[in-house]
């Protein structure tokens, strides 16, 4: 009985495995999709043939007679044989005539749909051309069958003739040219509203040419008068409207002699009737200079005047269109670096068995085999196994028979692990939503999921995530991404060796290869001071740092650390302040608002790029500076996801010390590759299972629902050099962005600026152009300063706070400017030269 229960195994795996996929849905579809193509193809060229043989082959089509249609003695002449023959007399004259070549036209359409060449609405397409082959086949049997005379077949065939007959006899000609008239304008109007406006254009086409006529009135004076003797005179004519309203209108006369000396006469509309001006006192000064009209000829000019006044209204009007279309085209996130280009995927290197695992039926049957054998040794019986091959797991879904007990099963972990000789056997029990028991197994011969593979698949391409990380691919070898943005911060935790390093190199890549330098920002904190070094050549382009920190973006020093989180803690909350004022409540809303002109830059609003911190190995910074790193983490943990700053913090000891009940609670995104004990995997994930896995990228990711076992997608030190080297080579910032001051008990607002502690060495070398831009423009505003010098709000801010402890301008009144307390630049001067004596 043994033998025959072995012998009936083979046979439930490979049904499980192989025939179910043998013949795919996109395989089948394409290869129907050539045959109909074929078809469609072959039926054109008879129905083409027809042209010319059907005469010869029409009589044995009408009267054929049984076993004729086989062609044994070659009676049929068309190039497509009998079958030919038949299919196109059946089709052009027993059915549709001319139009029927609309049939093989939607079956190919029909197979191009099917190989996925073109994606179309077949079910329109089938409706739009049945009926313009109905239509044509009886228009033409209307019209051009008395036109053609006695041919093979008529070039609407007896369908067509048919329909003309019938409907002839009931409406009469008139009334059936009548309804295919309404039908194709019917169709055409449905098609295009454009049709409507062709009709109209040609039932009227009078109205339609005049209004494309411009008229144009000009006084000519005589040919025998001299320019020189032409002296102004009144018109005995009554005056228009036109200037008795600029007589009556005295103040509307000063602004015409102002417009007059600033307007051209081009500029004057060619409809508009143009005004005589006596060129005798026409004075021009230089080529370049505008016409200037002489005082005594007011009256002539006024004559003008209004007309002069409508251009000038004009071109106020097209003034204002052009701010309205201004201000309706949304800001350019990307400028001023729009022709930075995103790395090639072909700077990564591409492994030829990272795309679809190796199935080894060999190794699969043997698996099977072992488990079926150890289960039913302990007296647990199956009713159907499965297994999913991924790149370096195998997972075998069990069914087990009624009255077996799942904990039974999840007891046996250990003896399967025995019997298979493998480590990193996983139970999962059950697989959630499937009704079945997962046992995890390791492939003798792991695959290598490489980057390029992850990131030049059609899921990562098309993501509409705000921060997408392909992080690799799981055991059914489908790449696993998420959203840092929703997660929105990650603990990421491992034993030496096990991946973590490659796992964070992957997640910067991913976010490197969709975003755009003005969109993203890294602070990256390196303790070891080894991991993050390779990307100081993309530091201007993606990194954001402290001031003192411009030559060293990377943060290695351990006591830098806690000034650069307090940094952001002060970022984020500027940020807030932003949402609050501009009314919103993240930073997708708030960028959506300011990238539509719906937020006043006087108020210091402006772009925010997403701020991903990244601090490789967070054991060590707590053993160092201790609650000192942690409290500014949790803070900006809790509170910095609506204003896009996101942390992701690694760590190769997780242990309870250093991750805290505080840091598990704000981090809800956990990465687990192997570790040692289950007491660590159950600090990382709340539960066992990272102490399983093989290492070697093999992790699991929690995101909130049950542990995903992922394979990490493996990237090389070359490979990260060749895409740092292609973005250093982009038009990008010229030196990282600058974080605010972290604000201390000695220092303001702005942190490093407060009463007397600087002197007039230490400030700023816009310090004196700043004063004077301030003093002359009366304004006290950060955002002023900010635009006038390109610089960053924080050095404006370091800026005004310099110029508020000289007493140039005043204290900080909220969101209005500040006071200036300097008169004139005179003063100004003065207390310059005592600063700088």
């Amino acid at each position: 009985m043994a033998r025959k229960k072995s012998d009936r195994k083979p046979k439930n795996i490979g049904q499980a495995v192989g025939f179910d996929n043998i013949i795919s849905n996109e395989k089948t579809d394409f290869l129907f999709g050539v045959i109909l193509l074929i078809i469609s193809i072959y039926v054109i060229i008879a129905m083409v043939s027809y042209f010319t043989t059907g005469q010869a082959d029409q009589s044995i089509l009408e009267d054929m007679r049984p076993g004729e249609w086989i062609n044994t003695d070659k009676a049929f002449t068309n190039y497509c044989g009998s079958l030919g023959a038949i299919l196109s007399y059946y089709l052009i004259t027993v059915n549709f005539g001319l139009p029927a070549f609309m049939i093989p036209a939607f079956m190919i359409l029909a197979s191009l749909k099917m190989m996925k060449v073109y994606k179309v609405n077949l079910l329109s397409w089938f409706f739009g051309t049945m009926l313009v082959m109905i239509w044509s086949s009886v228009t033409l049997a209307k019209f051009l069958t008395p036109i053609m005379g006695n041919q093979v077949f008529n070039p609407g065939g007896n369908h067509g003739l048919f329909c003309v007959q019938q409907l002839e006899n009931l409406i009469g000609p008139p009334g059936l040219t009548g309804v295919l008239l309404f039908v194709a304008l019917a169709f055409l109007t449905y098609l295009s509203a454009e049709t409507i406006n062709v009709i109209r254009k040609a039932l009227n086409p009078v109205k339609y040419l005049t209004s494309k006529v411009h008229f144009t009135i000009t006084n000519m004076q005589s040919d025998t008068e001299k320019v020189d003797d032409v002296q102004p005179q009144e018109s005995k004519e009554e005056p228009s409207p036109i200037i008795n309203e600029v007589a009556k209108d005295q103040e509307r006369n000063e602004e015409v002699e102002n417009l007059v000396n600033n307007t051209k006469l081009e500029d004057i509309p060619e409809d508009v009737p143009a005004p005589v001006v006596d060129l005798s006192n026409i004075v021009m000064d230089s080529p370049k200079q505008q016409p200037v009209v002489a005082s005594r000829e007011k009256n002539k000019s006024d004559e003008g005047s209004e007309l002069i006044v409508e251009a000038a209204k004009k071109e106020e009007i097209a003034s204002e269109k052009t701010i309205e279309e201004i201000l309706s085209t949304p800001i350019n996130p990307l400028e001023p670096y729009t022709k930075y280009k995103k790395p090639a995927l072909t700077l990564l290197k591409k492994y030829n068995d990272s795309d679809s695992p190796v199935i080894d039926m060999d190794e699969i049957k043997a698996n099977n085999q072992r488990i079926i054998e150890v289960l039913n040794s302990f007296g647990v019986s199956i009713s159907k196994i499965n297994a999913t091959v991924g790149p370096t797991i195998t997972l075998y879904e069990i069914t087990p028979a009624e009255g077996v007990r799942v904990s039974k099963i999840r007891g046996l972990e250990d003896d399967i692990a025995l019997n298979l000789s493998a480590l990193g056997i996983r139970i999962i029990a059950p697989i959630p939503g499937k009704g079945t028991i997962g046992i995890e197994v390791p492939n003798k011969k792991p695959q290598i999921v490489s980057m390029e593979s992850c990131l030049n698949s059609k899921r990562f391409q098309e993501s509409k995530m705000e921060l997408p990380v392909a992080i690799g691919k799981t055991i059914s070898n489908e790449v696993f991404m998420f959203d840092l943005h929703k997660l929105p911060h990650l603990l990421v935790a491992g034993a030496t060796g096990q991946g973590k390093s490659v796992g964070l190199n992957a997640i910067i890549t991913s976010l490197l290869y969709r975003k755009h330098p003005n969109e993203l920002k890294f602070v990256l904190v390196d303790p070891k001071k080894v991991e993050f070094s390779i990307y100081n050549k993309i530091a201007p382009h993606f990194m954001a740092c402290l001031p003192e920190n411009d030559e060293e973006p990377i943060i290695t020093d351990v006591s830098k650390v806690v000034r650069t989180l307090s940094s952001l803690c002060k970022l984020m909350d500027h940020r807030y302040d932003l949402l609050k004022m501009a009314g919103v409540k993240k930073i997708e809303e708030y960028n959506f608002k300011f990238l539509n002109h719906k937020l006043d830059l006087t108020k210091g609003h402006e772009y925010m790029p997403y701020i991903v911190v990244i601090i490789d190995e967070f054991g060590d910074l707590i053993m160092t500076a201790g609650k000192e790193i942690e409290q500014p983490i949790a803070r900006i943990a809790q509170l910095a996801r609506a204003v896009g700053i996101h942390m992701v913090i690694a760590t190769q000891r997780p242990t309870t010390k250093i991750i805290t009940g505080n840091i598990k609670a704000n981090f809800p995104g956990r990465i687990a590759f192997r570790v040692t004990s289950v007491i660590d995997s159950r600090t990382i994930l709340d539960k066992k299972g990272a102490d399983q896995l093989v290492g070697k990228g093999d992790m699991l990711f929690l995101g909130g629902g049950d542990p995903v076992r992922v394979q990490c997608a493996f990237i090389d030190t070359p490979e990260i050099e060749a895409v740092n080297e292609f973005i250093a080579d982009q038009p990008g910032p010229i030196e990282p962005i600058e974080l605010p001051e972290p604000a201390t008990e000695e220092q303001g607002n702005f942190g490093g600026v407060g009463q007397g502690n600087v002197d007039a060495h230490s400030l700023d070398p816009y310090f004196e152009e700043a004063a004077h831009a301030i003093v002359i423009s009366q304004q006290g505003s950060t955002s002023m300063i900010q635009r006038r010098f390109s610089i960053g709000y924080n050095r404006a801010g370091r800026l005004m706070d310099q110029l508020e402890q000289y007493g140039i301008v005043g204290p900080a009144q909220g969101s209005k400017p500040r006071d200036v307390l300097i008169a004139d630049d005179s003063q100004l001067q003065s207390l310059i030269s005592q600063i700088r004596g």
